[in-house]
């Protein structure tokens, strides 16, 4: 079986984890998660929370969202079913790269997931009816640090592939990023 990698993408903070793969006339298998071979790879996490989402219509948008430190959470999210454009926003003060967005196609036979690391907002749009995905969190969902960008944004502008169809309450209520907006420290 091929072993887990590691892939840069075009932002740093967001890298492509290959997934080991086997396949015979059985079907496949993939290797999702090995804390052995992220560590290997210099990446320690425990996965603390693994979260499961279905999105029913085509076009619904959820995201953007992050948690501020000491919750701050590195994300790997894989796509089970349907496909998904899924997207990072880079939020931390230091960066070079504030609110610049990385945004890719992921489906269950890409042979990846997305990894993101602490001080990415992470969203996603379902290109397909009942689209399912993953996600596993170095970190447990916290409430007092929940944070979020909106989806529509135009300091951030992503370049959704298809009109938004559905936003949640809680997402369509977000401010807009203004002058003051300086990202997380982390």
């Amino acid at each position: 079986m091929t072993p887990l990698r590691l892939e840069e993408t075009g932002l740093p903070g967001v890298q492509r984890l290959w997934h080991g793969q086997y396949a015979d006339e059985r079907g496949e298998f993939m290797r999702l998660f090995c804390v052995d071979s992220l560590k290997a790879l210099g990446l320690v996490m425990a996965s603390q929370q693994i979260n499961w989402s279905r999105t029913r219509e085509a076009g619904a948008v959820r995201g953007l969202h992050f948690q501020y430190p000491p919750a701050a959470e590195v994300k790997i999210v894989t796509c089970l079913k349907g496909e998904v454009f899924d997207v990072a926003v880079d939020i931390r003060r230091d960066s070079a790269r504030r609110l610049a967005w990385f945004g890719e196609r992921l489906h269950p036979r890409c042979g990846y997931s997305l990894l993101l690391s602490e001080g990415m907002a992470h969203g996603f749009q379902a290109l397909a009816a009942d689209s399912e995905l993953l996600y596993l969190h170095s970190v447990a969902y916290s409430p007092e640090h929940q944070g979020g960008l909106h989806p529509l944004d135009p300091a951030v502008a992503v370049a959704w592939p298809l009109p938004v169809a559905q936003l949640s309450e809680r997402d369509a209520g977000r401010a807009f990023i203004d002058s003051r907006f300086e990202g997380i420290s982390l």
